[in-house]
């Protein structure tokens, strides 16, 4: 197990949980714990393959604070796969866009834990982790139509999901960011919606204390000065239906 505390106090911490193993084709991924007065919340925790490193991890880390909160920011399965083992595993509740709510127990989450699904509106939320609130922030369409962040206060960090995603890159930090463009172009130009999603989610974010912006994959964005560089970047993407074509054609003949 390896974790980096991304911020700490006497009473708070942010824990990046990295070199958990997975196998094969399956997409590298970060885990985030938010911990505040022995209370935990686990963010994107995953599919099943990693279930149990990312379980024991937690508890180690977290010096057995209570999860008491499973937050995924959309319904892709390397995110979802793993929540009827987190519910099962622990007391917690997850929170998951409304748009999603009923699609979730289709991966095998069994009856009597359903009810500890909670929806997210489409507005967004605060949570209350045992004394620190944190803001669940909307973020439709990058790249799911239910899609949400969480910014927390306490630590400056704006946890991401799929935007600033990189593949690729064998750092945890982004030092040059003109250097870390080519692993992010590819995965944002064709997984993000339109120009005009990310533009009204930068108005927001923009409006923030952030000192580090944490994705879901690859590398981190820490300090202002590289927060403000990766929006401005967002801010002129052309990508998804930006970069449609102007017809579909029918596929080459088989040979």
């Amino acid at each position: 197990m390896s974790e980096i505390f991304l911020f700490r106090n006497e009473s708070h911490s942010n824990i990046l949980l990295h070199d958990v193993s997975t196998d094969g084709l399956a997409v590298q991924t970060n885990h985030h714990l938010i911990v505040h007065n022995k209370g935990s919340m686990i963010l994107d925790p995953g599919g099943q393959t990693v279930f149990n490193r990312v379980l024991a991890d937690t508890t180690l880390v977290s010096a057995g604070a209570e999860v008491k909160y499973v937050f995924l920011s959309h319904q892709d399965p390397d995110i979802v796969s793993g929540t009827n083992d987190w519910l099962a595993a622990t007391s917690a509740d997850a929170y998951i866009s409304q748009l999603w709510l009923r699609f979730v127990p289709h991966t095998d989450i069994v009856e009597d834990l359903q009810h500890r699904l909670r929806a997210i509106p489409d507005e967004g939320m605060w949570i209350d982790l045992n004394g620190s609130d944190l803001a669940i922030l909307p973020a439709h369409f990058l790249h799911s139509p239910g899609n949400f962040h969480v910014y927390d206060p306490t630590a400056k960090i704006l946890y991401s999901g799929d935007l600033g995603a990189s593949l690729g890159c064998d750092y945890r930090r982004v030092e040059d960011f003109d250097d870390h463009i080519p692993f992010m172009r590819g995965f944002h130009e064709r997984y993000m919606a339109s120009s005009a999603a990310i533009r009204t989610w930068s108005r927001l974010i923009r409006t923030l204390d952030i000192e580090m912006i944490a994705p879901q994959h690859g590398a981190l964005f820490e300090g202002k000065a590289m927060v403000t560089a990766f929006l401005d970047w967002l801010d002129s993407l052309s990508c998804g239906v930006d970069r449609l074509p102007e017809e579909y054609r029918l596929p080459p003949p088989r040979l």
